[in-house]
């Protein structure tokens, strides 16, 4: 399957205490911690990666912004959608949106770089 500008792809993740910032065994805030957001919306985006790629490739993360605008607490279900915004060469970006119930979360940029798996292994060894 093939992807164009504009495709929008969705996630949801419903926020656990597994999910809060928390540093050295200490609880920081009891909402989702930033890095959750990374993980859950890098995820989002990839999905495009798995809808273009063949057999033999595999995305790489190239970049991640987050502009972390309002907490998101301990069970609220966090929506993220994902829009492809350029998709040139072998690089594919998106910018998203995550929010709770309308409520803006955080906004922001992906990128990916889909690649031959020999090339991969051997950039990773």
């Amino acid at each position: 399957m093939k992807v164009s500008i504009g495709d929008t792809i969705q996630h949801e993740f419903v926020v656990s205490l597994s999910d809060i910032a928390k540093f050295d065994g200490g609880v920081v805030h009891k909402v989702c911690a930033t890095f959750t957001l990374a993980r859950e919306i890098e995820w989002c985006s990839r999905r495009f990666v798995l809808q273009h790629k063949t057999e033999n490739e595999e995305g790489i993360g190239t970049q991640l912004t987050i502009e972390h605008r309002a907490p998101a607490k301990v069970g609220e279900t966090v929506r993220v959608v994902a829009e492809i915004v350029s998709f040139e060469r072998n690089e594919l970006l998106c910018k998203y949106e995550a929010s709770v119930e309308g409520k803006l979360v955080a906004t922001g940029i992906t990128g990916q770089k889909i690649l031959p798996l020999e090339k991969l292994k051997k950039i990773l060894e």
